[in-house]
């Protein structure tokens, strides 16, 4: 798939994800890129993953602290490296809140060989294998039913390429989204003041 119909397609899905989401909730965008959550599952139920040093995590267990999350594969060359860093910049900002208060997962869209040391390679060379910043992999039925509770589906292409929405999810403790992100359009301050409203209210 070229770059021009990649960009495409994923312009088009993010665009329906917008459309979807004004029309459900018929509220204002408080900030480009950002908007209310339109999704009420609990997104963080007791499905087992494996980050990216081999250890197996409980998505419940994730519960009691905000958490924001994207979607990303390891050999995307497009839109996953903009998200990773923009998820960069997300974490410097945080500083030690992250992991101490916050955490942020990526999980692969490509479990099938994005395994644990794949996916601590591309951690540690985009700069993201800190405390309090998981990158999961699993089974691909797993990963599958993750994404059906974000209500995203993968799509991989003939060339192998993986079509999917550039999107992130700001989850609550109580596993429930809170917003969600047009990760390549919203500011990384308006993430992190969303984090912040999280926090304060308990």
């Amino acid at each position: 798939m070229s770059l021009r119909s990649s960009t495409r397609i994923t312009g088009l899905a993010i665009a329906l994800l917008v459309l979807a989401i004004a029309g459900c909730t018929h509220a204002p965008v408080s900030a480009p890129g950002s908007y209310p959550a339109a999704n009420p599952n609990d997104c963080l139920p007791p499905l087992a993953l494996v980050d990216q040093h081999g250890n197996r995590v409980l998505l419940s267990s994730l519960k009691g602290k905000p958490v924001l999350v994207d979607f990303v594969y390891t050999s995307c060359h497009l839109e996953c490296p903009a998200l990773t860093a923009k998820f960069r910049m997300i974490a410097k900002a945080l500083g030690p809140t992250l992991g101490a208060r916050v955490t942020m997962v990526s999980i692969s869209l490509d479990p099938e060989h994005d395994l644990a040391p794949v996916l601590l390679k591309y951690a540690q060379a985009a700069g993201a294998d800190e405390a309090g910043w998981l990158f999961l992999t699993g089974p691909a039925a797993t990963v599958d039913q993750v994404l059906a509770l974000f209500r995203i589906k993968r799509m991989r292409q003939n060339d192998g390429s993986i079509a999917h929405v550039a999107a992130a999810f700001l989850i609550g403790p109580d596993g429930r989204q809170v917003r969600q992100y047009d990760v390549l359009a919203v500011s990384p301050t308006t993430v992190i003041d969303d984090i912040r409203n999280v926090l304060a209210a308990g």
